[in-house]
């Protein structure tokens, strides 16, 4: 079986590098406290995905300018401040197999190089000069933070229904991929029926990668994933793996079930049993199946565009999407 991971970073080698060398020259912070605290976030391993597709989606939409890599550190900057907001808020430990930034350098930093790294977004999307720009970078900023808000006021819900999942994860993270390419097609002047294309190629990736990540918490393998093992359920987010299973399973399994998840110091002991009964129930597969379903969706509405490298790539991200590990 082919290493889908590694042809795609062959086939984008110089984008990421061109993409890695903006991010730092761009930073233009004032303080070197800033860009050790961002520094910490913005280069401990991170996929760089959403430049990527940011940058992918503006040349398959017919770019000639020399902005894009510029312009695609937006979506991380964006990125990072949602880490740096929510690994204090969910009191998380580890971020990317490292100490979490809050930490290190204690709340009221980490809170206030998150909200310098959302001005310095802002910041470059005015300098394209075009309003439509700015306002969707707005409107995908204050959508990630509703959901995150809406995710806090349902911290622990066992009664979670997957429809306000979706919403939840649809504002949380599928906004920032949608916004990375609806903005790609704005700055290449695409036309309504490419940009409605490349809008809906990431939101249908950015749920597709949500679901994928939350399958990733139910792994023992906590060096892989780069957090502690469980440490979703431990900060009491429900995910659709465990409301799908809870919904299925008989009165018995789903006590059992209920009283592992509401106790956050699980023994691993019960992890593993959560998981079987979430594989028993078909928690696991119903999620792997609509994340698939998302993947399918995002790779037909490339077809608007003639069939070239480009589309390839981001064909090739889609499926990554479903098989990674990480």
């Amino acid at each position: 079986m082919r290493n889908l991971k590694r042809e795609i970073l062959t086939m984008v080698e110089k984008d990421l590098k061109e993409i890695e060398i903006a991010l730092t020259d761009n930073l233009n912070p004032y303080l070197d406290i800033v860009s050790d605290v961002a520094g910490h976030i913005l280069f401990a391993g991170g996929k760089r995905l959403r430049p990527l597709l940011m940058v992918l989606s503006a040349r398959i939409c017919g770019y000639k300018g020399d902005y894009d890599k510029v312009f695609s550190t937006i979506f991380e900057y964006l990125h990072a401040a949602t880490l740096l907001h929510d690994d204090l808020v969910d009191g998380a430990t580890i971020r990317r197999g490292k100490p979490v930034a809050n930490s290190i350098w204690g709340n009221s930093t980490a809170v206030l190089v998150g909200d310098f790294l959302l001005a310095r977004g802002l910041s470059i999307a005015a300098a394209t000069g075009k309003p439509k720009v700015i306002k969707i970078i707005a409107g995908i900023t204050e959508n990630m933070s509703q959901g995150e808000l809406h995710q806090l006021m349902r911290k622990g819900a066992l009664d979670l229904p997957e429809e306000e999942y979706l919403e939840v994860i649809r504002r949380k993270t599928a906004v920032l991929f949608e916004g990375a390419c609806r903005i790609s097609a704005c700055i290449s002047n695409a036309s309504k029926r490419e940009e409605r294309a490349v809008s809906g190629y990431g939101y249908n990736m950015g749920m597709a990668f949500q679901m994928a990540d939350d399958l990733l918490d139910y792994t023992l393998d906590n060096s892989a994933i780069g957090k502690e093992v469980g440490a979703d359920l431990k900060e009491g987010k429900m995910t659709l793996p465990v409301i799908y299973a809870l919904k299925e399973a008989d009165r018995n399994d789903r006590l059992r079930m209920e009283a592992i998840i509401k106790n956050t110091n699980f023994s691993v002991r019960d992890f593993k049993l959560l998981i079987k009964l979430l594989e028993k129930y078909g928690g696991i597969a119903y999620t792997k199946e609509r994340a698939k379903n998302h993947v399918e969706n995002a790779k037909k509405t490339l077809l608007v565009f003639k069939p070239s490298k480009t589309r390839r790539i981001l064909e090739y991200i889609a499926d990554y999407a479903l098989s990674r590990k990480t």
